[in-house]
């Protein structure tokens, strides 16, 4: 069971600049505000944009990031674990995983202020030759340099995070971009779910030099592919603010700009909700359904495999119902999905899961395609990362909490509260299309 975060590549994600609606070649104008909100239906131009060069070659280098940035993810804490015996140690490395989340808006001011392009290249370039230096490790005398190199590892997911989402906002038209997140979020979504599994198991065959060589292999690939890719970017703003003012005029816009603010707080609280399912799984897994632990993820893996339903949905949904809708869907999709995890049926609790896949997708691919079309071209990079902190940091903090209570309050309980969380998220979702209805 593993919490949602948004994409870094449809923000990507974890995710998303703007303009006269851009042409398949990714021209558009350089006007300061937010476009006009557009069809979600694809039409011709969308279609060949989708089966163009540019985004079959940032979708290939986005399987290739999601693999170097979740096969080590769970890795180098078990390994740090096995290297000194610590249960604490090993808690350092998830702490330097999401250190990083807080540099965001300054990478979010980098990537409005340089080619978004050359940013991913050099970000790849650095994350591939600093994983390298996971070589030197020969025992518990070197974890600092593991949880450095962590940290590093970590920010290349942030960064890409600031810089792709304008990226492809640049190349697409506004039609094209309901399923070009869809596809991008399934992505992210199946190999954040599949490569934990796949690298414990290579882990336990091989050691960590394999994986670590891997990643680090296919961070060059990505860098190699994005380096191939051909887009007009927006250039950026000629005006310039105070750099305090430019680092967090994200966060700004979100707060001002209907209806991203109340979709921002419909994930924070949902998203946050969730960082309570991170603390409980074992238990759900070993004290409800009396497995294993080690079968939490084969039986989480079913979300990888609605995640891509999801993901090939989206676009007909958004079509038909509205991005925002899509938001509120995937939420309530979201809670009905984790309400069988309080109870002992495996097979539940799987169909639940699935549930899961879907909604966390469906909330997603809607967000990011709703904050995409109503954030000037100027801006993409540090709303993306806005968006990324905010949506990140909270959960990280609740996951905590989750773990202090879990061994107090009984999991069940925190499911409940989970459930209720991402319910009154659901409702704020609905209610920030009200408003918008409202305001036309």
């Amino acid at each position: 069971m593993t919490a949602p975060s948004e994409p870094a590549a449809t923000d990507q994600a974890a995710a998303p600049t703007s303009t006269a609606a851009p042409t398949a070649t990714g021209e558009r104008a350089t006007g300061a505000s937010a476009p006009q909100r557009e069809s979600t239906t694809p039409g011709p131009d969308a279609r060949a944009a989708l089966r163009g060069r540019p985004f079959r070659l940032l979708s290939v280098a986005w399987g290739f990031t999601n693999f170097a940035d979740s096969v080590l993810a769970i890795i180098l804490a078990v390994w740090v674990k096995d290297l000194t015996g610590s249960n604490g140690a090993a808690g350092l490395v998830f702490a330097a995983l999401g250190l990083p989340a807080l540099a965001s808006p300054f990478l979010g001011q980098l990537a409005d202020r340089v080619s978004r392009r050359r940013m991913l290249v050099a970000t790849y370039l650095v994350g591939a030759a600093v994983l390298l230096a996971l070589l030197l490790v020969r025992g518990p005398g070197q974890v600092w340099l593991v949880l450095l190199v962590t940290v590093v590892y970590s920010g290349v997911g942030f960064a890409t995070s600031a810089a792709q989402s304008g990226l492809v906002r640049d190349m697409l038209p506004d039609d094209a971009l309901v399923a070009a997140n869809g596809r991008l979020t399934t992505i992210d979504q199946v190999f954040r779910l599949l490569m934990p599994v796949v690298g414990a198991g290579a882990y336990a065959l091989a050691g960590v030099w394999p994986l670590v060589l891997a990643a680090s292999g296919a961070f060059v690939v990505a860098a190699a592919v994005v380096a191939r890719v051909r887009v007009r970017e927006t250039p950026p703003a000629d005006e310039r603010e105070p750099y305090l003012a430019e680092v967090t005029a994200g966060f700004r816009h979100l707060a001002r700009t209907a209806p991203l603010g109340v979709l921002t707080v419909a994930l924070v609280v949902a998203f946050g909700a969730v960082g309570l399912l991170n603390a409980v799984s074992l238990a759900i897994v070993e004290d409800g359904l009396g497995l294993p632990a080690a079968l939490l993820g084969p039986v989480s893996s079913v979300q990888a495999v609605t995640a891509i339903v999801a993901g090939l949905t989206a676009a007909r949904l958004a079509a038909r119902w509205g991005a925002q809708r899509l938001v509120a869907l995937g939420l309530v999709v979201l809670a009905l999905g984790i309400v069988p995890a309080t109870g002992t049926s495996v097979v539940a609790v799987v169909v639940g899961l699935g549930g899961v896949g879907l909604g966390v997708t469906w909330a997603i691919v809607g967000f990011v395609t709703e904050r995409q079309l109503r954030t000037p071209p100027a801006l993409q990079g540090r709303v993306a990362a806005a968006s990324t902190m905010l949506l990140n940091v909270p959960q990280l903090l609740l996951t905590v909490v989750g773990a202090a209570l879990v061994g107090v309050v009984d999991y069940r309980v925190l499911l409940v509260v989970t459930v209720a969380g991402i319910a009154v998220a659901a409702a704020l979702a609905l209610r920030g299309r009200r408003a918008v209805a409202g305001a036309r």
